[in-house]
């Protein structure tokens, strides 16, 4: 029977944790994001003053956590940290709110899921600092107004478009962050490897990089299990040949697609001839929720030239057939250039959706 280190076992979870940047001198990518938040936060430093609030939007696992902790980190403050969904009621939010100290950064993650009356106390709380508490019922209810700490609130959210107009006017900044290219992958990998103790080669990099979706989080994901295979069958050092090994043992094709990559478009393809078919209809086909397959699986498949998103529905591209080994119908090659045209009329129609 094989003993296990806790010591070692904590350790690991230490670095793996030790992976977050913790200053944006350490942020690998988002140059723009980065240079215009370094911009507002050391004004606010040199006039003494918490800095505006900050709203960061994008994709899932591009660093939008990771920025809201480098705010704080920057300002020398704490960050309390709260999601949309946990914000149920706005008494939550008040609670949240009177509890935090002069200069604090709140972040609320997945702020587009905010109930609507938390919602409206926000925007009294992010503009005045204070917030109304009601007392009572009926016509007896008082108002009575609670005054708030300055602070700064960094919202996150994948969908800015839920965001209503009086919200998003009420920050001061707002970065969108964009998919990482393949170089920026692998200086990110190899900052990993690094903290990770991984002997890593410039080609095992690049595969890891490539096949990485142009998200951190994957690519390090990645990375610790390509070096599971590496210590088990590779000796503890990655290069291509393990990359290529490991990765293809994980389900992880050329283009990045794993397996819920591969069955949206597998199901579009083979079930439904193509498309168009709605979200709803298509997430029920591969037994995931709909919100996953439009806010994970979709954007990469968009991006890789794979499946359209049309007013009608969703439709698969002549290269998503040949990327499954297929042969695409006859009329799906013969108007791909209408396709092109159609899935730049609108993403996101509500046929498309729910059809």
């Amino acid at each position: 029977m094989r003993v296990v280190d806790a010591d070692a076992s904590l350790d690991e979870r230490a670095a793996e944790g030790a992976l977050r940047p913790t200053r944006l001198a350490e942020l690998i990518g988002q140059r723009r994001v980065r240079e215009q938040l370094e911009l507002v936060l050391q004004a606010a430093v040199r006039r003494g003053v918490p800095p505006d609030h900050v709203l960061l939007s994008g994709p899932p696992g591009l660093g939008k956590t990771t920025l809201a902790l480098i705010v704080g980190a920057e300002l020398g403050t704490p960050v309390r940290i709260t999601s949309g969904p946990a914000i149920q009621h706005a008494g939550d939010l008040a609670a949240i709110l009177s509890s935090l100290t002069e200069g604090e950064v709140l972040f609320l993650d997945e702020i587009h899921r905010m109930s609507r009356p938390a919602e409206e106390m926000l925007y009294l709380a992010m503009e005045d600092f204070r917030v109304d508490v009601v007392v009572g019922k009926g016509p007896g209810a008082t108002a009575i107004p609670l005054e708030l700490p300055r602070f700064t609130l960094v919202g996150a959210t994948t969908r800015s478009g839920l965001l209503p107009a009086p919200l998003r006017d009420r920050f001061g900044f707002t970065g969108h962050l964009d998919f990482y290219s393949p170089d920026e992958l692998d200086q990110l990998l190899h900052r990993s490897a690094g903290l990770l103790g991984i002997a890593l080669d410039d080609d095992g990099s690049a595969e890891i990089a490539r096949r990485s979706r142009g998200t951190p989080r994957v690519a390090n994901r990645l990375l610790r299990r390509v070096r599971d295979w590496a210590q088990v069958h590779g000796g503890g050092h990655i290069d291509r040949a393990a990359a290529r090994a490991a990765l293809a043992l994980y389900d992880v094709d050329e283009l990045g697609l794993d397996r819920l990559d591969r069955g949206v478009l597998d199901a579009l393809c083979r079930r439904f001839r193509g498309g168009p078919v709605g979200l709803a209809t298509l997430a029920v086909a591969v037994g995931e929720e709909a919100e996953t397959v439009e806010t994970v699986v979709e954007p990469f498949l968009v991006r890789e030239g794979l499946l359209l998103r049309t007013p009608r529905g969703r439709m698969a591209t002549p290269q998503g057939w040949t990327h499954l080994g297929l042969q695409p119908p006859r009329d799906v090659a013969a108007t791909a250039a209408q396709l092109d045209l159609l899935a730049g009329v609108d993403d996101g129609a509500e046929p498309g959706r729910f059809g």
